[in-house]
């Protein structure tokens, strides 16, 4: 089995609907779907015996398993779903997302496949050990492509400001083998702390396609809890780095952001260079006066 992609729900019935319709749309047939409900009491559990028993008959290729049971919060049912996965890589789409087309699972496990290109060797790609594409994100003036970091290795820095989407991530499964579960003390951010210490702390690659992947349910629970991702980042960063590394983040992650935007054109990089020998120049001065 070359995928596993895992649907977490609970009382979010309507969400369920689509994002299952999404899955069961897949051209693709190499992988399988868990579905792990925590004892939802708005009718989940009835849509997923609907799909168990008349999307299956239909379509016997596609492997769906699922639990509907109590559980202690989205991490620990993540985790269930990561101990029944039996796919190389795993995806979460949680309930409400979808797949942004019926292609995109074929599209993703054919670029897991591709040979290697001609200045790294031959043979199957092994390098990255999270591959991911666009997500897309429905607002009221249209819909956001979100990239990612597109292409290129993020730093900490990446880190400290954002993270690494997951419902359009293939993660290899291997992963978790190597790094452990997600940390279910947390509410909210524990993909992020996962991601921190695989990609950062563990310098595993990544690598980027660029398709949709994925459509991004703007009510889920990372979306509005603003507050508690705030909280369980910091406390995060505690615990895997040292306060004095932590000061200069704190106190110069915005400013270089802004540079970076600024640096982008010629005219006000041009601008501020002018600016900061001036000052230089004018401290110099002045000090010596």
């Amino acid at each position: 089995m070359k995928l596993s992609i895992i649907t977490i729900n609970k009382n979010n019935a309507s969400g369920l609907q689509k994002t299952m319709e999404s899955v069961f749309d897949q051209t693709s047939k190499d992988f399988e779907y868990i579905v792990i409900d925590g004892a939802s009491t708005d009718g989940s559990k009835e849509i997923i015996e609907q799909f168990s028993s008349h999307r299956l008959t239909a379509s016997p290729s596609h492997h769906l398993r699922w639990v509907s049971e109590p559980d202690t919060g989205i991490y620990n049912a993540m985790n269930k779903g990561i101990k029944m996965a039996q796919g190389e890589y795993v995806q979460f789409l949680n309930s409400g997302d979808t797949l942004a087309a019926p292609d995109v699972t074929k599209q993703m496990l054919e670029f897991a496949d591709l040979p290697l290109s001609l200045g790294e060797g031959t043979g199957v790609r092994s390098g990255a050990s999270i591959m991911y594409g666009n997500m897309l994100k429905p607002l009221p003036k249209g819909i956001l492509r979100d990239k990612g970091f597109a292409g290129r290795q993020p730093t900490l820095l990446d880190f400290y400001n954002g993270t690494l989407n997951h419902s359009p991530a293939f993660i290899r499964r291997s992963l978790f083998d190597k790094y452990g579960l997600y940390d279910e003390t947390l509410k909210i951010v524990s993909d992020w702390k996962w991601y921190m210490q695989v990609i950062i702390c563990g310098n595993e690659q990544i690598e980027y396609r660029n398709i949709d992947v994925t459509v991004f349910d703007m009510n889920g629970i990372s979306s509005v809890n603003r507050n508690l991702d705030k909280a369980e980042r910091k406390e995060v960063f505690a615990t895997l780095f040292p306060p004095t590394l932590l000061k200069d983040y704190e106190q110069w992650a915005f400013p270089i952001e802004q540079m970076k935007r600024l640096n982008k054109y010629w005219l006000t990089r041009k601008l501020i260079w002018w600016m900061e020998r001036g000052l230089f120049k004018w401290e110099k001065w002045t000090k010596h006066k």
